[in-house]
């Protein structure tokens, strides 16, 4: 349990961090691709207020410099710079016009070495038939302005460096991520055994109580036994040896519950498994408890086929099976119904359905070690452990055990 318990924590702690790297090297990157883009965004209007072809006239241009400084220098913001004229000079663009006709009228590829017309302008038809007036496409982005009634002017902006840039940083930042998950993994994992050393130490100190505790009652319930025998054979039995007997029964069953549960939460070396038939075990299971279902007047119904194997411990899972049965038998109601169904899918399925009276127990909390429904423990004698070792036993041999209200019966559904 201990070594489960420390996993749990490093996968707890390990997926947080994921979970914060992921959102923050992804913020990161997102505003970075949104920033830069946004700024070429603006470059690009720039580019198509002078329909790409020519710059402005150099009185048209804004002053680079002024009494706040350099305007490369100024502007600058979260979403980056305003564009100036040194980027418009230095921007890799071209730009193809058509006129009210859709036919060629000028293509500018000056300011680009590797579009050349015949490219350029198959990009600006393709640019034109999205029917958009901006958009990327193939490592640009482009605009569509209107310079003349019906003509048309597709400007288009290489951003195929900024892309780049974009997946460098990109593959840099998650690898740095990777880097900083591994050294996280090894310090989790370094302190990990530190951090849960207190819940440890608790839980083998309960372990401990419950072993030396079962062990300590088998030898007053070994005496219990044998003076009431003795006890029966001079007096007879009454009431009073009857109830003796049965409350030694039940601190029996409580006792080798305890000690099961405990072995299990030592991690002890897995019994061995044999190959079983299912079916032989669980129609003979159920023939034990036929006379204990007929004192209530229960009706048993079973359907289980022959040739259902597994593999798994014998004496565990009948263990596992007359837990089932008992519980049935017990909280089932007076008239009731019990149905056993065993198939065969990808894996054997038993499932054991009982009728269930008005008072229902919380199936989140019904394989709880010893939860009892009725706060007052007076209920129907048991101890609330049953079906704990029950899960145990399934979860020793890598199966699930779940349980559902269906009408007015519950189903406990067995997959091994």
């Amino acid at each position: 349990m201990i070594h489960a318990l420390q996993k749990k924590f490093i996968v707890t702690a390990m997926t947080a961090v994921t979970v914060l790297l992921l959102v923050l090297l992804g913020a990161i990157n997102a505003v970075n691709a949104y920033s830069a883009f946004a700024e070429s965004g603006r470059l690009l209007d720039m580019l198509a207020s002078f329909e790409g072809f020519s710059p402005a006239p150099l009185s048209a241009q804004p002053e680079p410099d002024g009494p706040e400084g350099p305007r490369e220098m100024r502007g600058g913001g979260f979403l980056g710079r305003e564009p100036d004229a040194n980027d418009r000079m230095a921007a890799l663009t071209f730009s193809v016009r058509f006129d009210a006709e859709g036919a060629l009228e000028r293509v500018d590829t000056e300011r680009i070495a590797t579009v050349d017309g015949e490219a350029a302008e198959a990009l600006a038809r393709r640019a034109l038939e999205r029917g958009r007036d901006r958009g990327f496409l193939e490592g640009t982005l482009y605009r569509v302005v209107e310079p003349a009634e019906g003509a048309k002017t597709v400007v288009f902006l290489d951003v195929s460096n900024s892309v780049h840039d974009l997946l460098r940083v990109a593959a840099l930042s998650g690898l740095g991520g990777l880097f900083a998950w591994l050294a996280m993994l090894a310090l989790v994992r370094l302190l990990s055994r530190r951090a849960i050393r207190p819940i440890a130490e608790n839980i083998e100190r309960q372990r401990c109580f419950v072993t030396d505790a079962g062990h300590e009652l088998k030898t007053p319930l070994a005496i219990i036994q044998a003076n009431l025998d003795a006890m029966e054979l001079r007096s007879g039995e009454n009431k009073y040896s009857r109830n003796i007997r049965t409350q030694a029964a039940r601190l029996s069953t409580l006792m080798q519950n305890l000690l099961m549960l405990s072995r299990l939460d030592e991690n002890t070396p897995t019994p061995d498994f044999t190959a079983l038939s299912l079916s032989e075990l669980a129609q003979e299971t159920l023939e034990s408890f036929r006379p204990a279902a007929q004192l209530k007047d229960l009706s048993v119904s079973a359907d289980i086929p022959e040739g259902v194997s597994v593999t798994g411990s014998r004496p565990l899972l009948q263990q596992l099976l007359s837990t089932l049965l008992d519980n049935a038998v017990k909280y089932c109601p007076e008239g009731g119904e019990i149905r056993l169904r065993l198939r065969r899918e990808s894996r054997a399925v038993l499932s054991l359905a009982n009728s269930i009276g008005e008072d229902r127990p919380p199936l989140d909390r019904i394989f709880d070690r010893f939860y009892r429904f009725d706060s007052s423990r007076n209920q129907r004698g048991g101890f609330g452990i049953g079906l704990s070792a029950a899960q145990a036993i399934v979860r020793l041999h890598k199966g699930e055990l779940r349980a559902a209200y269906e009408g007015d019966m519950i189903v406990f559904t067995l997959v091994l």
